[in-house]
């Protein structure tokens, strides 16, 4: 018998397990507006950014996808969509790209209704409507095969990748036995073990993806006249004990577990069902989990040595730790402390049982130390210059 998590069914089939109203500005000038109705009505979250304007080709596209992908993740019921009324991004193309998903969508700009206040008072009452019809959603029993999680490093020191990240893989791959999705990220943080994933891919055209994107991110440093050993591994991941880059990549990729890699995709791409998939993505930890969100991940399980507080808009945000300091430290922000490992008190089979254990717990409505802090952290990937 399957294992099974109580889950909103959305009208597309996907299934949220959270039941968010988000609240999307389609422009930096639209991000006060959002703030405050965000603030007035509860229940409901925001995604203030810096993008939707002044930018041009594949960047603008880039803020559109993540903006659309966000609005899309099934952890999300409803969108109220801000827009100032001048920007490059869409707000109409915007709401019917959400619609296919089919939520219910609310779009106005600023300058129609009459300026801030007038758009807040507005935003409102449309999200107050939109609150109610969310409230009166049920939940149903899902398998753990429509579940799709990211997984993630920041922060890391020397116990991430002797202990946290392979305790994760065997989570990993606990979820991928269930029929379950995993995607992995962080382009940067496998350079020098790309060989080590490229033999994992299923079909020799993915481990050709895998090294296209992986070349393709080394010639943009080259063009930029940098050197990655100035900014990985950064000063916290050398202060924890890492020497190279090579170093924490191997320790990096053991996160993902053992299952061959189904395919290879570009940052914020739609994640398919079933088995483990590598996105393009920064390493950038906000960056990256945004990224997962707009492809539809549920929650991220994030690994962390040195410790970071950092969460997510629109889904949970696990943070795991192999580091006793660490996890005493900042007891107020770890949710899972596998530093047994490491005093041999605990198995690897142990330590992963403990992840699952949480993965489980959150899918079926457990609030992370993250969602209970309140941070909803939210970064689009840039792409090119602004005008």
């Amino acid at each position: 018998m399957s294992l099974t998590f109580q889950g909103y069914r959305r009208p597309n089939g996907e299934v949220g397990i959270r039941n968010h109203l988000l609240i999307i500005p389609t422009v930096i000038c639209s991000n006060q507006v959002c703030n405050r109705i965000q603030q007035l009505v509860p229940n409901t979250v925001a995604i203030p950014h810096q993008h939707g304007c002044s930018q041009i080709g594949a960047d603008k596209d880039r803020t559109f996808d993540v903006l659309a992908g966000t609005g899309k993740n099934p952890n999300v019921g409803g969108v109220v969509i801000v827009s100032l009324g001048c920007e490059v991004v869409d707000p109409i193309r915007l709401a019917d790209e959400i619609r296919k998903s089919g939520k219910l969508v609310e779009v106005f700009d600023i300058q129609s209704v009459g300026g801030s206040v007038k758009a807040i008072q507005h935003g409102v009452q449309l999200a107050q409507q939109m609150r109610a019809k969310l409230d009166a959603m049920t939940k149903e029993a899902i398998p753990f095969s429509e579940l799709k999680i990211g997984v993630k490093c920041g922060g890391s020191d020397a116990t991430s990748g002797l202990a946290s990240n392979p305790a994760l893989g065997v989570a990993a791959d606990a979820l991928i036995a269930e029929g379950g999705t995993v995607v992995i990220g962080e382009t940067t943080e496998i350079i020098g073990a790309e060989h080590v994933l490229a033999d994992r891919c299923r079909t020799a055209a993915t481990a050709d993806d895998l090294y296209h994107i992986v070349n393709r991110f080394e010639k943009e440093v080259e063009r930029m006249g940098a050197d990655m050993r100035g900014g990985n591994p950064s000063p916290g991941n050398i202060a924890g004990g890492l020497s190279t880059i090579e170093e924490k990549s191997l320790g990096c990729i053991s996160k993902c577990g053992t299952a061959p890699i189904e395919g290879v995709i570009e940052y914020a791409e739609p994640i398919q069902h079933g088995g483990l998939y590598f996105m393009d993505s920064p390493g950038n930890d906000i960056e990256c989990v945004s990224g997962m969100a707009a492809g539809g991940a549920h929650l991220v399980c994030f690994t962390t040595g040195r410790g970071t507080p950092t969460g997510s808009a629109v889904i949970p945000v696990i943070k795991i730790t192999g580091n006793r300091i660490c996890a005493e430290r900042m007891a107020d922000n770890m949710d899972v402390d596998v530093s047994g490992m490491l005093e041999g008190t605990v198995s690897l089979q142990e330590a992963g049982k403990q992840i699952w254990d949480e993965i489980c717990g959150v899918s079926d409505g457990r609030l992370t130390k993250a969602e209970v802090l309140g941070h909803a952290e939210f970064s689009i990937n840039r792409i090119g210059p602004s005008l």
